[in-house]
């Protein structure tokens, strides 16, 4: 099985489909490569397809009218990008850009529509699909403004440990900074918050390691969004 087709199958928005849809969905899917720090697209760009990563990361952004960074989700193999406006039939909302090396495919609007209308599974998948972004988003203001930076690095943490299929441990592949940025803080805050959770032995950090030592009184932390003891 080739990576396009694997990476299909294991998607949020293709996977449980059929293999002759499948088929269909490869063979209007064009792959584009980017280059590390390169932008996918812009905010207010028409949203004229969706991507999927099949290798790298990419996040999503929006700018402060000073320049300021606001990450609002880190997007992974098997993820879409720009779904939602391209749905809607709106210009995309955010910025996106690579963080690493990229291979995505997109998916031309016109094309896409074209084939979904005959397929039902593959358009509750697309429901089920915007239903999760919405949930995203949801939490992600929650977290901003309810809770305190700690709370919200416990919450990330606990929810990166989830995504990479882990109990105890999270790989950081995204830099400090960008972590910073996912969480509405700077980059002195969050050393602050990760040497307090240190210093409480709720998790120890080795290279680009995170080891979640303490799992109770991090979800009590995330749940409450400050420090309690």
């Amino acid at each position: 099985m080739n990576k396009i087709r694997n990476i299909l199958i294991q998607s949020q928005l293709f996977g449980g489909l059929p293999d002759e849809h499948l088929a269909e969905i490869e063979r209007i899917a064009v792959s584009r490569h980017y280059a590390k720090g390169q932008v996918v697209f812009h905010d207010g760009d028409e949203g004229i397809g969706f991507y999927l990563v099949v290798a790298g990361i990419v996040n999503v952004y929006k700018l402060s009218p000073d320049g300021k960074e606001q990450i609002l989700h880190i997007v992974r193999e098997g993820d879409t990008i720009g779904a939602v406006p391209v749905f809607s039939g709106k210009s995309f909302p955010a910025n996106a850009r690579a963080v690493t090396k990229c291979h995505l495919l997109f998916f031309n609007r016109d094309a896409f529509i074209r084939l979904i209308t005959h397929q039902p599974s593959l358009t509750m998948n697309i429901l089920a699909l915007l239903a999760a972004r919405l949930r995203e988003f949801t939490v992600q203001v929650e977290n901003l403004s309810l809770k305190e930076i700690p709370g919200r690095l416990a919450s990330c943490l606990l929810g990166l440990a989830r995504e990479q299929g882990n109990r105890d441990r999270v790989e950081l592949n995204i830099s400090k900074l960008q972590l910073a940025s996912l969480l509405g803080t700077g980059p002195e805050s969050l050393s602050r918050a990760l040497g307090s959770m240190k210093s409480r032995k709720l998790i120890e950090e080795k290279g680009s390691t995170i080891r979640l030592v303490n799992r109770a009184l991090l979800e009590e932390l995330a749940e409450k969004g400050k420090n309690t003891r």
